[in-house]
């Protein structure tokens, strides 16, 4: 366990939050590269299409952004520190792990800060790092201890594999030496790993689950990614595909065999009191509506009072998933109301059939009363990109609902800035 940092060690820290400021992506870059040129095993950890793009060098300079300039109150980061504890035991990370990125990331700072980097100041950021990592390894330890044995992959089977929209299918996987599944909480995910021919690497990404608990399978809902921007200046490299998701789609079919790991997220719903049925209301906009999907058919999955509505955006209905399914939901669940906006819907689309609303999703065009706004038990669950998210807060605020009854996922890395 590492002793608590002292007070020059921290004001040393917060010394250097212009530093990191100026020269945080080049050390992270700088890196991940060292790191894993040195430990290719943990390639078969790290999601390289993120590496390719730039994104997990620039996530992890804002995290250590965030941690300098909130040393002396890391409270405040609590929320972040547990989405990455999930995320990281969703991917088995063990403890002896931290000590090489540890090592590197001092090593880094040196490198590129040069003689500015004084003893002093590595002699900080090792207390630092190993405060937090002492932190983040109990964090995952309790977490690997719920999960009641299942501490590593395990081989799941493709029973079903169902197209849901012209870019998301559904993979229903159980496993392949029976054992009884989980009771997951609605919402949360899991982490398949695939080994990737052209990288000879085996490669793990986290998909939703998209259906209710205890059932005989775990089902994702996957969105075959065209495409990720890369960081460069360089116009003829826009973008680079998602590996896994590209595989599900193209190679991957009922006997197939990939590995899970066990359910893991702190984004899911979860009774506030029990026995009172408060409203719920879920909105998303693209394939963030798969996490809601699990929320909903668990609420629905039996007679139930309570008032829910659903509000999803998509460009067009033929990139909209679950459309038929939750059109069966709305007829046979009286309590449950639909909103569905169309940003660009195609010329065969009929308005008050296929969607309800053109345009972008706003929230001031949906009826308040389906926004259960002066019920101060309503829960709001919201997923879809980060901008979406950030609207979506902003605009619930400015009605008079708080942070701790809004609730936000987000899909790769970084986290979500609250408003």
């Amino acid at each position: 366990m590492a002793p608590p940092l002292t007070p020059s060690q921290v004001s040393i820290i917060k010394a250097t939050v212009p530093v990191l400021a100026e020269h945080g992506n080049t050390i992270t870059t700088r890196f991940y590269r060292s790191m894993l040129e040195a430990n290719p095993d943990l390639k078969n950890v790290f999601n390289l299409t993120h590496q390719v793009t730039g994104h997990q060098p620039s996530a992890l300079a804002h995290a250590l952004y965030a941690y300098a300039s909130n040393i002396d109150a890391l409270g405040n980061l609590s929320a972040a520190v547990e989405l990455i504890c999930h995320k990281h035991a969703s991917l088995y990370i063990k403890p002896e792990q931290y000590a090489i990125v540890g090592e590197f990331l001092l090593k880094t700072m040196k490198e590129v800060l040069g003689d500015a980097c004084t003893e002093e100041i590595l002699d900080a950021w090792g207390a630092a790092y190993w405060g937090l990592a002492d932190i983040m390894i109990g964090k995952e330890a309790g977490l690997f201890k719920e999960a009641k044995g299942w501490d590593d992959w395990k081989e799941f089977k493709i029973t079903r594999k169902e197209k849901e929209s012209e870019e998301i299918s559904s993979f229903y996987l159980e496993p392949v030496e029976h054992f009884e599944l989980p009771i997951f909480k609605p919402g949360q995910y899991i982490s398949v790993q695939i080994f990737v021919d052209e990288l000879q690497l085996w490669q793990a990404r986290q998909y939703s689950l998209s259906d209710a608990p205890g059932k005989p399978y775990l089902r994702i809902s996957v969105k075959r990614e065209k495409g990720l921007p890369i960081d460069t200046k360089d116009p003829k490299v826009l973008a680079h595909e998602g590996y896994l998701s590209n595989l599900l789609h193209a190679t991957k079919n009922v006997g197939d065999v990939v590995r899970v790991s066990h359910p893991f997220g702190d984004f899911f719903y979860e009774e506030k009191e029990v026995g009172k049925e408060n409203p719920v209301v879920l909105i998303s906009a693209g394939v963030g509506l798969t996490c809601l999907m699990s929320i909903l058919n668990t609420l629905t999955s039996k007679p139930s009072s309570r008032p829910i509505s659903w509000i999803h955006v998509a460009r067009n209905a033929g990139v909209r998933a679950f459309k038929a399914h939750l059109d069966e939901l709305v007829e046979t669940n009286k309590n449950l109301k639909k909103v569905l906006f169309t940003s660009s819907p195609g010329e065969q689309e009929v308005q008050g059939t296929d969607y309800d609303i053109k345009g972008k999703m706003d929230l001031d065009q949906v009826n308040k009363e389906d926004l259960f706004l002066q019920d101060d038990a309503a829960q709001y669950f919201v997923c879809g990109p980060v901008q979406f998210m950030g609207t979506m807060e902003k605009k619930l605020k400015s009605y008079g609902v708080p942070s701790e009854r809004i609730n936000m996922e987000l899909f790769g890395t970084g986290g979500v800035p609250r408003v």
